[in-house]
């Protein structure tokens, strides 16, 4: 039977039942049982909850007869560890949590979810649970939690494994928000939700508990709820867990084997397809610089139900919902404008940053949060930027570089959406890259104040260039940046959509850059200027080791010569 791209699926029975590809993590459930009270965190849609299920299936007792159906092919399947289908399940997700106004509503909405879920145990683990009196849903959760801990362990019942999807969803809504004095009455030592978690750390000690698993996004309140609930233990950062969610390489190789397959899509895409994904999708490193990259799970699987639905790949690679995270980044920075602007316009020019890993490696508080140099170590917990090395953090793919540069367009009040119709309207009837930067450079740099040149570099005009461009071309084509060749990387290389008007084209493009000083000193006219022969050989490496790859492939091969904000030069060779 063919199976199904089920994206943004999060219910492990169902994504089964219906047939989804899945990519098997469940060798992690051997190795999570190693560690006590797991707390998790990873960006937003990087498959989180999908592993909060995939625990909740295999550890609730209510589901033991539909063992063999629902991890018979796996490896946990395979390999039990003997805790299978053993425990009372309460799977909360914190997601749902409504941040009204005051801390009062907050706590009512908690309430409200967490009594109910916690009330309707008592019918869920029927008859196990008859003689449990009914909890009062208007009384405070950590009061109903302590009840009924304490109703399992007076009788002998089996124990309670507790998840916590998103345990700080509502609390990072309020950090991100700017609403300081509700977060302080959260994280308050009296408050409901520091008691709630007070409760959970005496059932861990009485033995009523069998283990918590929390996954998050921000170690911002695992710092506030210390102690509260000081026996966490946070994996985040931990070497056996890096690639519990997320894709590897050879993950995504098996997986599109199978798409492949099952659709009969045309193998002699399948090196273009490999190479988009990996360009948009890949490039994570949470904890070892130097080790494997990771793909965005859930945005991969955006991508395949499109391409096994139409046969074709997306026209915009980016799903719509990461665009959200845009707003987070204008929280975090709205407080700084000019840090801010700084901070964005060097990794629109340089591609990385400057951090320090011993606060990558430790927990920190609000203050620190939002404080300009902490930014690179916010925006690494938010999945906006990853490790390049043990000094630097960078954009991961080109997915992010675009919603970087959105927001360092927005910074600048630089139009990008209503002056450009026409120019890529006649790019699409007749292909001219020098037609096409000159309109770029005459709409888009034009708007730029002469003192932003003090600050850019080749890597400004390449990126901007390509971001303008996806805007308006994505239908036709994708682009490779920094693409590795034997000789090199290449700058920016527009790539025909096999299936669109321009499938086989290839241009490979070298941007080179002199400042307006320098471009001084050459005390030469800009149209006076001519090719120079080390950039004609440097880009001859590229295309050779291209047209190796793609002998079919019609190459051009451009130089663009940037001289500040004062003209261009673009040389077809």
């Amino acid at each position: 039977m063919k199976k199904r791209v089920l994206y943004s699926e999060a219910n492990y029975a169902a994504l089964v039942r219906k047939q989804g590809y899945f990519v098997d993590k469940t060798r992690y459930l051997a190795q999570l049982e190693r560690v006590e009270n797991p707390v998790f965190l990873r960006p937003r849609r990087f498959g989180k909850s999908l592993l909060c299920s995939i625990l909740r299936y295999y550890y609730d007792r209510n589901y033991a007869a539909q063992f063999d159906e629902l991890f018979g092919q796996t490896w946990i399947g395979q390999h039990p560890t003997g805790q299978q289908n053993q425990y009372i399940v309460l799977y909360l997700n914190f997601s749902t949590i409504a941040t009204g106004p005051t801390i009062q509503e907050i706590e009512s909405s908690f309430k409200r979810q967490c009594n109910a879920i916690l009330s309707g145990m008592r019918k869920f683990y029927a008859p196990l649970l008859d003689d449990m009196s009914a909890l009062d849903i208007n009384a405070p959760v950590a009061d109903n939690l302590s009840v009924f801990l304490s109703h399992l362990w007076l009788s002998g019942l089996p124990r309670l494994y507790v998840i916590i999807d998103e345990y700080d969803n509502f609390a990072n809504q309020l950090v991100t928000g700017h609403k300081d004095l509700l977060f302080q009455q959260l994280v308050a030592e009296d408050s409901f939700f520091k008691s709630f978690f007070k409760t959970l750390k005496e059932g861990r000690e009485t033995g009523a508990i069998a283990n918590v698993f929390m996954t998050g996004v921000l170690p911002i309140l695992i710092d506030e709820l210390a102690s509260g609930f000081n026996i966490a233990s946070i994996i985040t950062l931990d070497q056996e867990f890096e690639a519990m969610v997320g894709f590897t390489q050879s993950e995504v190789d098996q997986l599109l084997d199978e798409v492949y397959a099952d659709y009969a899509l045309d193998p002699t895409t399948r090196q273009e397809v490999d190479t988009v994904i990996k360009n948009y999708y890949n490039g994570y490193h949470f904890v070892n610089p130097q080790g494997e990259a990771l793909y965005n799970s859930t945005i991969l699987m955006y991508f395949l139900l499109h391409l096994t639905r139409y046969q074709q790949m997306p026209e915009y690679l980016t799903d719509l919902n990461l665009r959200t995270d845009l707003s987070w980044v204008r929280r975090l920075t709205s407080a700084h404008a000019g840090d801010t602007e700084a901070f964005v316009t060097q990794l629109t020019s340089e591609n990385r940053i400057a951090y320090d890993k011993n606060f990558l490696i430790s927990k920190f508080n609000t203050v620190q949060f939002f404080q300009p140099g902490f930014y690179p170590i916010s925006f690494f917990y938010l999945g906006m930027l990853t490790q390049q090395d043990n000094f630097f953090l960078r954009l991961p793919n080109l997915n992010i570089r675009q919603i970087f540069i959105e927001y360092f367009n927005e910074l600048h009040q630089i139009d990008v959406s209503t002056r450009y119709s026409e120019l890529m309207q006649g790019f699409v009837n007749q292909p001219n890259l020098e037609v096409l930067f000159a309109g770029y450079w005459r709409e888009y740099i034009g708007q730029f104040p002469e003192a932003i040149f003090t600050h850019v570099n080749e890597n400004f005009y390449r990126s901007t260039f390509f971001e303008l461009c996806s805007r308006y071309l994505s239908k036709w084509f994708t682009w490779n940046v920094e693409r590795s060749y034997p000789s090199g990387k290449s700058d920016l290389e527009f790539v025909g959509k096999y299936h669109e008007k321009f499938a086989g084209l290839r241009w490979v493009i070298e941007f080179k850059y002199y400042s307006n000083t320098e471009l001084r000193k050459l005390n030469t006219a800009i149209e006076s200027f001519a090719l120079q022969p080390e950039d004609t050989v440097q880009i001859a490496g590229y295309v050779e080791g291209l047209r190796r790859e793609y002998p079919e492939a019609q190459i051009a091969q451009f130089v663009i010569y940037c001289f500040g904000n004062q003209g261009f030069r673009v040389f077809a060779l």
